[in-house]
């Protein structure tokens, strides 16, 4: 059986880097329409993200009871994602706990993103929050990078799943837990 030359590959390669994949629309303009279009779904998702963590913040605990499911999975810290393990792992009910507790007293989101996939959704981004709980003032305030998974069910989307994909970064002060 004859091989493609390394020429050919090359041509093939750069072919699709430059116009996409054959069929559909070249990578760059299909990245560009998706930034300057969102969906419903996709800022209806957005919101929810932030309306969660602003519930979190208060204690609201039947409201995020009744947009996550029995199954909600939080993976904390990033061990995982060097073969070790997470800090933690929340449950529903674990996580609920934290809720009705006020254990956060801020978090903000940053540079926050949805991909959308019909029925389910994935956001990520960061965000900066602050606990007083814990007695080392080197930890209150921290930063994570993450993921979440959205599933539309029966017309609503519901939170599955967090996890951490960077982080914590923990510090004193707002500022000292920022990227460089």
């Amino acid at each position: 059986m004859r091989r493609p030359t390394r020429s050919l590959m090359l041509m093939v390669v750069t072919g699709v880097a430059a116009w996409g994949v054959p069929g559909g629309a070249p990578f760059a303009q299909s990245s560009a329409a998706k930034l300057a279009t969102p969906t419903a779904d996709e800022a209806e998702v957005l919101q929810l993200d932030q309306r969660i963590a602003d519930a979190v913040v208060r204690g609201d605990t039947a409201y995020v009871a009744s947009v996550t499911p029995s199954d909600f999975v939080m993976v904390h810290g990033d061990g995982w994602t060097r073969g070790g393990e997470p800090f933690f792992t929340d449950t529903q009910e674990s996580m609920l706990g934290r809720v009705t507790s006020q254990y956060y007293d801020v978090i903000d989101f940053d540079s926050v993103q949805a991909e959308m996939h019909g029925d389910v959704a994935i956001t990520y981004g960061r965000y900066v929050a602050h606990t007083a709980a814990g007695d080392d003032p080197d930890r209150a305030w921290f930063s994570v990078w993450f993921e979440r998974v959205y599933a539309k069910r029966d017309g609503r989307w519901m939170y599955l799943s967090h996890r951490t994909v960077h982080g914590p970064t923990f510090g004193p002060d707002r500022e000292s837990v920022r990227d460089k």
